[in-house]
């Protein structure tokens, strides 16, 4: 029933729902229950794999591990108080990283979790590297044991785990000559990482760690050049790419986007790599292009809950019409970054009736201009200053489970809005009038 608490299963008590899925994988099993203070037994016979049915509140029946690390470019210190109490909590989990795709140090990981990911196969693990300089990276995390964490990372590669990898770039820290000797040095130490997302930090108005700044253009652009030599290296000594930059680099330095061939699939889509070009060819009819967001290990463990960017977007009904008469027009709710990625394409598409609203990042401040984290204040902010009769169009991605990060609704909103999937398919579908046709073809 709901509420019952999972004491054991097959008298062992599991710490996670990665073990737990392994224990209910066997076809006769007993579950001891505890319910209203009593504790009971329950024998199961079912077939070997079928699903149990159950759905378990936390994917952590432990302690998570939080991170210990203080890194001066952490957005979670850089948020406002008074917001959700889960938003602050910073996890440096392995077993979060592999449900769900966060990034982890491995600067709390220890020989038994090594074991773990090994026997069980743990894999893909998602790894922040930042910098293979053992005293920068200890700068970076501001940890002594950032100096020597990464030997996990050496050691989960030569067992054949698969993980992808993450360096967050900071104007005159890890960037420059810096970055070259991190890429050099995974090339050196670590060349059989399956990715790289190179990605720029992120500043809120909250921000206070005075190194800490916004990239110039010319800044951006170094990174580009740098990642883009790397590709050719790895590409002539391993024959694959590995490292990427993420789309918001290509923007702070007013570069085209590569082509989409160059993502290699998007294995790092959901980190911000290439999430512009899998958009645009979605738009333009390539089905396979249609990745938005990716489901992760829990959308098959069974009754595994989603959590944070991988929740449902939203419980309430998506398609929401403003009252009375409609305009004809449609306007597009989105980000500084977004609305420099939509304009080509509502160009392209002939989409005279579309117009898009730059909806700028009031409550974070700093250089925050991406989509999936507006929210309901700033939305709310702009809608006011809208004119009633058109048709407003959201992407679910700055909702979880309903709720902006603000802790605002979609009620809260001053006007009606019409929440779509954040890919290109749907947004086309939602613009597409019937007394209005869509050009353009996939490029």
């Amino acid at each position: 029933m709901p509420g019952d608490e999972l004491v054991s299963i097959a008298n062992v008590k599991p710490r996670d729902v990665i073990e737990y899925q392994i224990l209910v994988e066997e076809p006769s099993f007993e579950i001891e229950v505890m319910r209203g203070g009593l504790t009971f037994s329950v024998s199961i016979e079912k077939l070997a794999g079928e699903p149990l049915g159950v759905e378990v509140s936390s994917a952590l029946f432990d302690r998570v591990r939080t991170c210990d690390n203080h890194c001066e470019f952490c957005f979670i210190y850089q948020l406002p108080k008074g917001m959700r109490k889960s938003l602050y909590m910073k996890d440096d989990d392995y077993r979060l990283s592999f449900l769900y795709g966060n990034f982890t140090t491995l600067t709390r990981f220890t020989e038994w979790d090594l074991e773990r990911v090994v026997t069980e196969r743990l894999s893909p693990l998602f790894v922040s590297i930042h910098a293979t300089d053992p005293a920068l990276r200890t700068r970076m995390l501001r940890n002594p044991r950032g100096a020597i964490s990464l030997r996990w990372l050496k050691a989960m590669l030569e067992e054949g785990i698969e993980v992808h990898g993450q360096i967050v770039v900071c104007p005159g820290l890890n960037d420059s000559q810096n970055l070259h000797r991190t890429l050099s040095g995974v090339l050196a130490e670590y060349p059989e990482l399956e990715t790289i997302a190179v990605v720029p930090l992120g500043i809120s108005k909250f921000l206070k760690e005075p190194a800490m700044r916004e990239h110039t253009e010319q800044e951006a652009q170094d990174v580009v050049d740098i990642v883009e030599y790397f590709q050719g290296v790895f590409m002539e000594l391993l024959g694959r790419r590995m490292v990427y930059c993420s789309d918001e680099y290509y923007l702070l330095a007013g570069r085209e986007f590569p082509e989409h061939t160059n993502y290699d699939g998007f294995p790092q889509h959901e980190n911000g790599i290439g999430m512009a070009r899998a958009f645009e060819r979605a738009f333009f009819g390539d089905k396979k292009a249609q990745i938005g967001i990716k489901p992760g290990f829990f959308s098959w463990v069974d009754g595994a809950p989603a959590q944070g960017y991988r929740a449902k977007r939203t419980t309430e009904t998506l398609h929401i019409r403003s009252k009375g008469r409609f305009s004809g027009r449609i306007g597009v709710l989105t980000s500084g970054y977004g609305k420099r990625v939509l304009e080509p394409i509502i160009k392209a598409a002939g989409a005279d009736h579309v117009r898009l609203i730059e909806v700028r990042n009031v409550f974070f401040g700093g250089n925050i201009a991406v989509a999936g984290l507006m929210t309901g204040v700033d939305l709310s902010r702009t809608l006011l200053a809208e004119p009633d009769g058109d048709r407003y169009i959201l992407p679910d991605v700055c909702l979880t489970e309903g709720r902006f990060l603000d802790g605002l609704r979609l009620d809260d909103l001053p006007k009606a809005v019409e929440v779509i999937p954040t890919d290109g398919a749907s947004f086309r579908a939602a613009i597409a009038m019937e007394n209005s046709k869509l050009t353009g073809v996939v490029r």
